[in-house]
């Protein structure tokens, strides 16, 4: 086994154009190769955290990093730009802790992702865990065709620094879908389009928790009978959902080789502290995705996307951060856990596995695309509201979204269905005493929604008030869930 102990840097590279200089104070079982400004390193350490100190400039350079054991990369005023493949390129074993130094402004930048076959298609991609920290500010660009921002296989975790991800270029190339040779056709209607268990030719019967179903309350079903209108959701690779117009027949499940999502894990990521934005512009192109879930528990945190603003394939649980999400063609929140998965052939009881599960903080999910996408999805799986600041915006499934159940609302929680939202018009929330609860303003107009609120300021048996523009309506909550016509 090899051993060393070091107490400044083992490695520090400075970055100068086209050249990479490094000082190397640890070389026994650590190898460093240099090739202009990319630098090759390869470490056979594993009790050992490997150090490295980055700095300078370089507008085609790279970082190629392999190791067994753990290692921590100290970013200091570093601006590095790589024009094909990953500028962090991390294939490690244990985690990898990246540092913005107190005080620092660094920024990591892709432009080009055509060598997908080697797995360098994001700014930052890595092998294993990553963890985010630091005092400084971290801004991840990718402007690149298939580029994303940061790819983990692990969990990826997020404290204390300012880190901005922006994702501009197109989807890089995608995998062919269609029926199975010989295959004559699915049930009548065809097969549901994604996870909000919408079915052509008819809908299901609401699970368990769900308000009554009125087709009449919804002025985009003419007659009380939904007509799409070659309508589609925009398709990317997230599981559970995101499904391609089958037009009634057969479809298998769409993916595009590479998306340009803002913060991507096959893990779990988790949000501690510290201030995240995250801006992605393609459709298929979620801001932040975890396969095993999304934790929110600390921070600010503020997500715009074409596409889910945050999804995961797993239970979404906020905390005690305050977060914005923000989609404008898709769910701003989606939970896809397999036990909430809609499927036309019956076994549609909300499961009681969570979904999402809301305990502390600020939640403001915000679809501005309207019916059928939400502002907090869970398919068929459990809505948990224990506490902290709710206000979705979205259309749900003829206006019946995802909804806890009187026993999920532990803090009382009201659906307000027909609530007309006007861009930058402030949204009042009144005691019975008239008293001023919470003023919130959403950046966009939709002309009815059915929007999920719920405040601390909330007693069960208590009158409220929601007032805006052209739209007032006073409640009580005699059960801990109310739905507000």
């Amino acid at each position: 086994m090899m051993l060393g102990v070091c107490h400044a840097e083992d490695i520090t590279i400075r970055y100068n154009g086209s050249q990479a200089k490094v000082t190397q104070t640890k070389k026994d079982s650590v190898s460093v190769a240099i090739d202009g400004a990319t630098v090759n390193i390869e470490s056979l350490y594993e009790s050992h955290k490997l150090t490295l100190l980055l700095k300078g400039r370089s507008d085609d350079g790279q970082l190629n990093l392999k190791t067994n054991g753990k290692a921590k990369l100290t970013l200091d005023n570093l601006n590095l730009t790589s024009q094909e493949g990953a500028p962090f390129y991390l294939k490690n074993k244990k985690k990898i802790e990246i540092v913005a130094a107190k005080g620092s402004e660094n920024t990591l930048t892709i432009t080009a992702c055509n060598d997908t076959a080697n797995h360098k298609a994001a700014t930052i991609w890595a092998k294993d865990k990553l963890l985010f920290s630091g005092k400084g500010t971290l801004n991840i660009i990718a402007t690149g065709d298939g580029c994303r921002g940061i790819k983990s296989k692990k969990d990826i975790t997020i404290e204390d620094l300012t880190l901005n991800v922006t994702t501009s270029g197109n989807n890089l190339g995608e995998k062919p879908f269609g029926p199975p040779e010989g295959f004559q056709g699915g049930p009548e209607g065809g097969f549901p389009m994604e996870g909000d268990s919408i079915m052509r030719g008819g809908f299901p019967d609401p699970p368990r928790g769900m308000p009554p179903f009125d087709m009449s309350d919804f002025p985009g079903f003419p007659g009380g009978k939904p007509d799409f209108g070659g309508m589609r959701p925009e398709m990317g690779d997230s599981i559970g959902g995101d499904f391609p117009d089958f037009g009634g027949g057969f479809g298998g499940k769409h993916k595009y080789v590479a998306s340009t999502k803002g913060i991507a894990s096959k893990g779990k990521i988790t949000i501690n502290s510290g201030n995240v934005t995250v801006r992605t512009s393609t459709a298929g192109a979620e801001g932040i995705e975890g396969k095993e879930g999304v934790v929110f528990n600390g921070g600010n945190v503020d997500v715009l996307s074409p596409d889910d603003a945050v999804n995961a394939g797993d239970c979404i649980e906020f905390n005690g951060a305050n977060v914005i999400a923000r989609s404008t063609g898709n769910d701003a929140v989606d939970s896809n856990p397999k036990s909430g998965f809609f499927s036309p052939f019956g076994n549609n009881e909300q499961s009681d596995e969570p979904a999402i599960v809301i305990r502390g903080g600020t939640v403001y999910a915000w679809s501005q695309v309207g019916s059928p996408e939400e502002g907090l999805d869970c398919d068929f799986a459990a809505l948990i509201v224990e506490g902290g600041k709710v206000f979705s915006v979205g259309g749900g499934m003829g206006e019946m979204p995802s909804v806890p159940t009187n026993e999920g609302a532990k803090q009382p929680t009201a659906l307000l269905i027909g609530l007309g939202i006007l861009k930058d018009e402030p949204i009042y929330i009144y005691d019975a005493n008239n008293k001023l609860i919470e003023t919130v303003s959403i950046p966009f107009s939709l002309r009815r929604s059915a929007s999920i609120v719920s405040n601390p300021a909330f007693k069960l048996g208590q009158t409220y008030t929601i007032k805006t523009k052209g739209y007032e309506r006073t409640f009580t909550f005699k059960e801990s869930f109310t739905t507000v016509r």
